[in-house]
């Protein structure tokens, strides 16, 4: 297998770094360097294999964000169409958060941040069951995402993001946030998570 760091693994050009939740892991990049500039690899199927990425590629979006302090989310799908995500911030610095909504998770409704930047060349392995945002930390702030399952209304949810019963601790206070963002409901008190 491979050598480990700290918490994380090193496999190839990518460090992996287990967080405080199962399965959320966080993605360093080992960039190649030269008097061009740099280059490095923001999807290695076989690579990201090792992390728990056993999912197809369906698709791949870029989102941009002209105002800091923007947050965009928290969304996820249920199943069948649950979603795996691997976010990259390739311009601009975000704080990028996911929530356990995985029903019977013994972290169920524990949040995870981590700062992810162009700079950093880091990323979030998302799998399903995690409600996904991020809020914008710079003007410019450009993500790119990787999914494995389609886009579908009809299975999207979605939490607020100064929900309560969460308490995510946002570094700017929350501005900017979509119509649609700003509509989801606090969370029920009977809500029990998603069953994948």
């Amino acid at each position: 297998m491979s050598p480990r760091r700290g918490n994380g693994f090193i496999w190839g050009v990518l460090v992996f770094h287990c967080t405080e939740i199962e399965g959320l892991v966080e993605i360093a990049r080992i960039p190649r360097e030269d008097t061009r500039g740099r280059f490095a690899r923001i999807f290695d199927s076989r690579e990201l294999l090792a992390a728990g990425w056993r999912w197809p590629v369906v698709h791949v979006n870029v989102s941009e964000t002209v105002r800091a302090g923007t947050v965009r989310g928290l969304h996820y799908q249920v199943p069948p169409r649950a979603e795996a995500k691997l976010v990259t911030c390739v311009r601009g610095e975000i704080r990028d958060v996911s929530v356990d909504v995985r029903s019977g998770s013994p972290t169920f409704l524990k949040w995870c941040a981590r700062t992810l930047s162009g700079d950093g060349l880091n990323s979030m392995l998302v799998p399903p069951g995690f409600a996904h945002g991020f809020q914008a930390m710079s003007a410019h702030a450009t993500v790119v995402y990787v999914h494995s399952c389609e886009y579908s209304p009809p299975h999207e949810r979605g939490i607020g993001a100064e929900d309560e019963r969460l308490g995510v601790s946002w570094p700017l206070p929350v501005s900017h946030l979509s119509a649609r963002d700003a509509s989801y409901p606090p969370l029920d008190a009977g809500f029990t998570g998603v069953t994948l």
